[in-house]
């Protein structure tokens, strides 16, 4: 015979309680842990502009990091149609956001759409990075593009020329492990260092190529060997933020010397 307790309305009873209770917890922890994971956010972006840019030496410590940042780097809002840095508060600007609000950003054509990346942001983050004298030494972007399976992001260096790469460092994508996942091993990312992104005609002229076919020591980068698709998704990538779209026009005032002029 059946305990007077083994009911439908019980057991029902007991299920939904257990749900809120854990919803509870779950909700409580992810609101506990939110200023926790957004500074670890935050850490881990500082690490990877200071990276692009060679700042780091390798065994820094979370403060060494941070305070690096603090003196070494400022942070500007450009906006990416005229070019031109902005008044707009770094620290009040949420980038990511931004390019799903169709107030900060413009839902791009087929045809524009190279890095299928479906908006284009009208505002960008541009790290300014000093060296120890206060002098500035380097540009740093980000920028991001689809691969083979996931959006790329990645942060390059450039010197102040606005055309010559310092680094690179891809930092988020999800990509096949072993294959297109390789652009984020060291030694491919390390051809870019020193490569031109632009020719004398002021073209864009960085090209990722064919695995060993890469034959011009300013602008070719050797493929990933099994990756065609991602390796692709990185040309896409330079082909949309460094044109009119992206970081183009911001660059083109680089070139004309603006950064000499605030």
């Amino acid at each position: 015979m059946s305990s007077k307790n083994d009911t439908i309305s019980k057991t029902l009873i007991v299920v939904i309680s257990l749900c809120l209770v854990c919803a509870f917890v779950v909700s409580t922890a992810a609101v506990q842990l939110r200023p926790l994971q957004q500074a670890n956010m935050l850490l881990d972006a500082q690490t990877n502009i200071l990276r692009s840019a060679k700042v780091l030496k390798g065994g820094e410590t979370t403060a060494q990091i941070q305070q690096l940042f603090k003196d070494r780097v400022e942070t500007r809002i450009v906006n990416l149609e005229t070019g031109e840095f902005t008044t707009k508060d770094p620290m009040q600007f949420d980038y990511r956001a931004s390019w799903r609000d169709p107030e900060l950003s413009t839902q791009l054509s087929k045809q524009q759409d190279v890095a299928s990346i479906r908006r284009a942001p009208h505002y960008a983050p541009v790290y300014l990075v000093s060296d120890d004298a206060n002098e500035l030494k380097s540009i740093v972007l980000p920028v991001h593009g689809y691969g083979l399976w996931s959006t790329m992001h990645a942060f390059i260096a450039l010197e102040t020329d606005g055309n010559t790469i310092i680094g690179m460092n891809y930092y988020e994508q999800g990509e096949t492990p072993g294959l297109g996942g390789e652009i984020e091993n060291p030694r491919w990312i390390g051809q870019f260092e020193g490569k031109k992104l632009f020719d004398e005609q002021g073209n864009l002229a960085l090209t990722v190529v064919r695995p060993g076919n890469a034959s011009d020591p300013n602008h070719e980068i050797d493929g990933l060997s099994g990756a065609t698709l991602t390796a692709n998704g990185v040309q896409n990538t330079f082909t949309f933020w460094m044109g009119e779209k992206g970081f183009g026009p911001f660059l083109s005032k680089v070139h004309q010397g603006a950064l000499n002029n605030g």
